[in-house]
C-alpha cells in the first residue's frame, strides 16, 4: 500500500512538471524591432531613387513570375519557401529584364508587391509575409542581406512597371517581428505605410483616385493603339514615337506631380525624360514588343552632363536604343524641327548611342548592378 501512496506521488509530481512545461511552451516573449525606411529620393532629372537606408524585409511566398514573355496566355507557377506554398496565375504582358536578373529571395519579394498591385492602390494595405524567410533571418547578418534584396527588388518592380505609378515607396516601411519562445525563435515580416498617412505618390488619396488615373490612361492608350493595327513592329515602334514627341511638351518645374511616370506622359501631356521613356515602355508592352527602360546620363548638345532615361527596344532580334525626350528637343527663339533632329535617336545602335549615352546599371548608389542587353553596333536600316 505504501508502494502504491509512493507511486501516485511520483506520478502526480511528474504529471505537474510536464504541465509546467507545456505551460512555458505557450508563454511568448516578443520583442518587435522595426529595421527602418526606405529613403529614396528622386534627384535630377531622372528620378533615380536614392536609397540611404533600405530596411529589412521581405516578402512573401507567392508565385514567382515566369522569366519568358506571355501575350495573353495564363501562367501558372508556384514557389515555394518557408513552410509555406501558394500558387497563383499570372499573365505578364511583357519580359521581365530585370526581374530576370533577382537572386530568388528577390524574386519572391517582388511577386508578392506585383501581386498585390491591386491592393496597394489603397494605400495602407498590410502586406505579410509570415515567417517566408524564417531560414535567412536566422543567419547571421540575414537581416542585412534581406534589406539588399528588398533594395534589388522594389527598383526592378519600379522601373519594370510603369503601370504601378501610384506608389511611393519611400513611404514603405519594412517591420521584422523577432518572437522569442522557449521553443526557438520566429521571424514575422510585414511592409506598410508605418506612421504615413499612406504610400501612394503625392496627388492620391483614395483608390478611387487612383482608378480615376488609370481609367484616363487607358483611354489615351487605347487611342493610341487604335491608330497602330495593322502595322507591323517597326511600324509600331515609329508612330509611337512620333506621337509621344507630338503630344508631350518638356517640363521644367520639377515640382509638378507626375512628371516622373506614365500619366504625366499620356494624360497631361508633360513630363521629364523619365515620363517619356516610361510612357514608351509602357506602350511596348501593352503590344507585346520586348524592351526595356535604361537609366543613366547622357551629355547634352551644351556639353552638360545630366542624369537622363531612354530605352532599349529589341527589333528583328536585334536590340536598338530610342530616345524619345532627346527626339523631342526644345527649340528657343524660333526654328523648323528637322527630321534629321527627330529621329536621330530613333532605332540607333551602339557606334551612335556610346557617343553622348552611358548607361548606369545601378538604379540607385547601393543598388544591385542590372545588366542591360547588348546593342546592336550599327543602326536599324
Amino acid at each position: 500500500m505504501k508502494d502504491k501512496i509512493i507511486s501516485f506521488i511520483l506520478i502526480s509530481i511528474i504529471i505537474g512538471i510536464t504541465g509546467v512545461i507545456g505551460l512555458l511552451g505557450y508563454a511568448i516573449y516578443t520583442e518587435i524591432s522595426k529595421e527602418g525606411t526606405i529613403e529614396i529620393n528622386f534627384e535630377g532629372d531622372t528620378g533615380f531613387p536614392s536609397i540611404e537606408f533600405i530596411p529589412s524585409n521581405n516578402n512573401s511566398i507567392g508565385t514567382m513570375l515566369d522569366d519568358e514573355m506571355f501575350e495573353g496566355v495564363d501562367k501558372t507557377s508556384s514557389a515555394n519557401s518557408g513552410n509555406t506554398t501558394t500558387s497563383t496565375t499570372i499573365s505578364p504582358k511583357h519580359s521581365r529584364y530585370f526581374y530576370k536578373q533577382l537572386d530568388d529571395t528577390a524574386k519572391i519579394i517582388y511577386t508578392k508587391l506585383y501581386e498585390n498591385k491591386e491592393n496597394l492602390k489603397t494605400g495602407t494595405y498590410k502586406i505579410d509575409f509570415e515567417n517566408t524567410f524564417q531560414t535567412l533571418l536566422s543567419k547571421e547578418n540575414g537581416d542585412a542581406e534581406l534589406k539588399i534584396q528588398y533594395q534589388s527588388a522594389i527598383e526592378a518592380l519600379v522601373y519594370e512597371n510603369p503601370d504601378i505609378f501610384y506608389i511611393d515607396v519611400t513611404k514603405m516601411y519594412i517591420n521584422i517581428e523577432k518572437i522569442t519562445k522557449i521553443t526557438g525563435v520566429r521571424y514575422n515580416v510585414f511592409i506598410d505605410n508605418g506612421n504615413e498617412i499612406s504610400y501612394l505618390a503625392d496627388g492620391f488619396y483614395s483608390k478611387e483616385d487612383v482608378e480615376e488615373y488609370e481609367n484616363q490612361i487607358n483611354q489615351a492608350k487605347n487611342q493610341i493603339i487604335a491608330k497602330i493595327n495593322g502595322m507591323n513592329d517597326y511600324e509600331k515602334i515609329k508612330t509611337i514615337h512620333n506621337y509621344l514627341i507630338d503630344s508631350i511638351e518638356y517640363e521644367e518645374d520639377l515640382n509638378q506631380n507626375n512628371i516622373y511616370d506614365i500619366y504625366g506622359a499620356l494624360v497631361s501631356k508633360r513630363c521629364v525624360c523619365e515620363g517619356y521613356a516610361k510612357a514608351f515602355q509602357y506602350l511596348m508592352n501593352e503590344i507585346g514588343i520586348e524592351n526595356t527602360i535604361v537609366i543613366g546620363v547622357g551629355t547634352n548638345s551644351k556639353n552638360q552632363t545630366e542624369n537622363h532615361a531612354w530605352n532599349y527596344v529589341k527589333l528583328n532580334g536585334q536590340w536598338y536604343a530610342v530616345d524619345v525626350t532627346w527626339d523631342d528637343p526644345i527649340i528657343t527663339g524660333g526654328g523648323k524641327l528637322t527630321n534629321k533632329a527627330r529621329y536621330e535617336y530613333f532605332l540607333k545602335g551602339s557606334n551612335k548611342m556610346n557617343e553622348n549615352h552611358v548607361a548606369s546599371g545601378r538604379f540607385t548608389e547601393n543598388g544591385k548592378s542590372f545588366k542591360y542587353p547588348d546593342l546592336s553596333e550599327q543602326d536599324y536600316e
